[in-house]
Order: C-alpha cells, then structure tokens, then sequence
C-alpha cells in the first residue's frame, strides 16, 4: 500500500510525443497571443518528459513558438502604421466638419481650394447654410450627413481608433517581449546541451 502512495504522489511525466506549444506556453493574454514559458531549471524541465527531452527537441519547440511570434510582430507593425496614418486623418476630417459647423452657426460661407491636378488647385465658396457634407468612407462608397451627423460619426471613429491603436501598441510590446524570452530560453538550453556533453564527454574520459 506504501508503494502505491508514492506512486500515487509522484510528479507525472508528459510523453516527449506529445510535446506542442502548449508545454512551452503559460496561457495567454487577453487577444489570445501565448505567453511564453520561461525555463528556469531546463534540466528539471527536460526531464519532465519521459523520456527525457533533448535539447534539439526543446530548441525546436522554442525556435517554432519564436517564428510565430515574429508573425505576430509582423502583422502588429504593419497595424501600427496603419494607425499612424488613419488617426490623424480622422483628426483632419473631423476639424474641418467642426469649422464649417461654426461657419454655418455664424451664418457665413467657408472658402476652401481643391485639387484638380498636380501643383494645381481652384478656389471654391462652400455653401455652410445647407449643413451638408459628404464622407469618404472607402471601398468606393460616399454617404451624405448632416454637420452634426459627421461630427459625432467622425468623434466616435476616432475613439474608436484610438483605443485599437492603444490596443496594438501594447500586444506589440508584449509580443517583443515574448520574443526576448524565447530567444532567452534557446540560449539557455543550448548552453545547458553544452555544459551536459562536456560532462559526459569527461565521465567517459575517467579510467
């Protein structure tokens, strides 16, 4: 009965079969991107599986974790860019609506040039009694609003954005630092490989 106990209680040992992302990953954040899981006695981890895991293995694991997170990156920047552009944009939009709002409250017209082609632009008095303008929504599509309609269309977009680029700004910086620990980890079981062989390497040397 004793023996059972102990066998009962002692730790269990993942098959090296079984080996995936999930034995190197420590949940994830709030939009899904894993954590990586930071080794910090990789002897005791390699020996977790059973049998034990080799370094070429766990390297592996780490090095596929470690693209995926360069995609992520990849994918992540480009969205940053995006946003760069797209706020101030908004921003542009949205005063220009709040000016022709006021040119309209003070019962006066707004003059504004337009392009009609490079280095060449004509002079235009737009008429703000009407309290109409158009918005460029994209994907070939205009649609007509009041001032007040675009105003509050054009304030929330610009929260709206805000808030993803916020969004975006820190799973990027989570993802460089996943990046970071996992190349941490490579080294760390490559240098543990090393020291492993020399041993060996010098047990086999003894008389």
């Amino acid at each position: 009965m004793a023996s059972e106990g102990l066998d009962d209680a002692s730790p269990k040992r993942t098959n090296v079969e079984d080996m995936s992302l999930l034995s190197i990953t420590d949940g994830e954040n709030e939009r899904g991107i894993p954590v990586v899981k930071f080794i910090e006695d990789v002897d005791a981890f390699a020996n977790s599986f059973s049998p034990p895991a080799t370094a070429e293995l766990l390297i592996g694991a780490y090095s596929e974790l470690h693209s995926k997170f360069k995609t992520f990156e990849t994918s992540l920047t480009q969205k940053k860019n995006n946003f760069k552009l797209k706020v101030p944009d908004i921003e542009k939009s949205l005063a220009l609506v709040k000016n022709l709002q006021s040119k309209k409250e003070a019962g006066e017209s707004a003059i504004t040039r337009y392009n009609l082609a490079d280095n060449v632009y004509g002079k235009a008095e737009v008429d703000t009694s009407v309290g109409i303008v158009n918005l460029w929504l994209g994907a070939n599509v205009m649609l007509e609003y009041t001032y007040e309609e675009a105003i509050d269309f054009l304030a929330l977009n610009l929260d709206n954005a805000k808030t993803e680029s916020k969004i975006v700004n820190e799973d990027l910086a989570f993802v460089r630092d996943q990046i970071v620990t996992s190349e941490v980890s490579m080294t760390r079981i490559f240098n543990w490989d090393v020291r492993k062989k020399r041993a060996e390497g010098g047990e086999e040397q003894k008389p």
